[in-house]
């Protein structure tokens, strides 16, 4: 049966006092830097960080006590995971997730914090999708899709009734997609309160599913993308028919989109978003000028990365914004000569991180070496004057 606005609602009343009503705030920063008119829903203030709480709860709400006492199984990626886990602990069902290999490791931690048993296996989303059908065949569970399920899906469109009901004057809602689950809920419920919202996606290039069936063609998904939440290769046949009446674009993005968005939610919001949940920034950065002088509403919709990854995505960002560069000098190997370099960094007012000294490159003289040395800066106009000072002082700059 098709997910209606009265099913939304349904959900809204079924899971009230048991989740989190998560803030929506207007983003000046974010507005002026894209043009548009910026409001943002934190969806990562969840307490297992993620939209995906809205749905399990939902799902798990309309088993009946049968089903609740054989538990359920599904396959996740990590968010659907936790969100499954937690309130599955909290009504006493039991719960059995299948993660692909490679889950973060904060994902599947939290999940097993929350008192799910946990089973690692598949290279994939698909993978995983199969040993958790061949489980729940195999002991009775139910099997509760991430996104290709009526319960969930209504669930999820509870986040778009909160959103309007906060920012009533959006003109825009741009959503992740992965199996579309997020995207078909909200695309429901905003269409029923404001019939001309526009709708759009967003989907990670190396996993554009939603748009290659939307246009008739085999979607080419693989990859290690960090938008691992929305890294599905096939959306789901539930949430294609909701959505695609009522999205009116997908918008493709790539890595250096996300790792972009990510890093803006912390500098300038100073909230954490993952990969997948900054996909709604990502998009409206890639396309701006879609967007400029519209009232855009972003679903922020998960916060669940690893740590590493989070430095690792703010440290490249500094390097794509010449905020880290690496100097590499060929020079005289003699003593004294680190410190004179040094000298004339700190003067420009550049601050040395890390220096790397390296004498057997054959493609220097023996008597030379050849330094990396790795600078913080204030921008790129600044490492620009820094490479000039040491030009002038006489160091071959081999790479800036």
């Amino acid at each position: 049966m098709p997910v209606t606005f009265a099913d939304i609602q349904a959900a809204q009343q079924r899971i009230a006092g048991q989740v989190d009503r998560t803030p929506v705030r207007h983003s000046r920063r974010l507005s002026q830097l894209t043009g548009a008119e910026v409001w943002v829903k934190y969806d990562n203030l969840h307490f297992t960080g993620s939209f995906k709480e809205r749905g399990a709860l939902n799902r798990l709400s309309q088993l009946t006590p049968d089903e609740r006492r054989r538990g359920v199984v599904a396959a996740s990626a990590g968010n659907h995971a936790q969100a499954l886990a937690y309130h599955g602990g909290r009504l006493g069902i039991p719960v059995t997730i299948v993660m692909p290999v490679g889950t973060p490791f904060t994902k599947v931690d939290g999940t097993r914090a929350h008192g799910a048993t946990v089973v690692i296996h598949g290279a994939d989303f698909t993978a995983s999708s199969e040993e958790a059908r061949r489980l729940q065949a195999e002991n009775g569970h139910v099997f509760v899709s991430a996104f290709d399920d009526e319960g969930i899906v209504a669930g999820q469109g509870v986040c778009a009734i909160e959103f309007l009901e906060d920012a009533p004057d959006l003109d825009v809602l741009i959503i992740p997609i992965g199996g579309g689950g997020l995207i078909a809920g909200c695309s429901i419920a905003a269409k029923a309160i404001k019939p001309d919202i526009r709708i759009f996606g967003v989907e990670a290039a190396m996993y554009p599913s939603f748009s290659a069936r939307r246009n008739g063609e085999t979607p080419k998904c693989g990859g290690a993308t960090i938008a691992e939440g929305i890294a599905i290769k096939a959306v789901g046949d539930i949430t294609f028919a909701l959505a695609d009446p009522l999205v009116e674009d997908v918008l493709v993005c790539e890595e250096e989109d996300f790792e972009k968005a990510v890093a803006l939610y912390a500098t300038l919001e100073k909230t954490v978003a993952e990969g997948a949940g900054a996909g709604g920034l990502a998009a409206l950065l890639a396309h701006p000028e879609r967007f400029r002088g519209k009232k855009v509403g972003l679903v922020l919709c998960g916060g669940n990365i690893d740590a590493r990854m989070l430095a690792v995505v703010l440290n490249r960002e500094m390097v794509r914004e010449r905020r880290l560069v690496v100097f590499r000098i060929l020079s005289d190997d003699r003593p004294g000569i680190l410190s004179t370099m040094a000298a004339v960094i700190g003067d420009v007012g550049g601050n040395i991180i890390d220096v790397v000294h390296n004498r057997l490159a054959l493609d220097v003289p023996a008597k030379g070496a050849e330094f990396d040395i790795m600078v913080e800066t204030r921008d790129s106009a600044h490492a620009d004057a820094i490479g000039e000072a040491l030009k002038d002082k006489g160091y071959a700059l081999r790479m800036g």
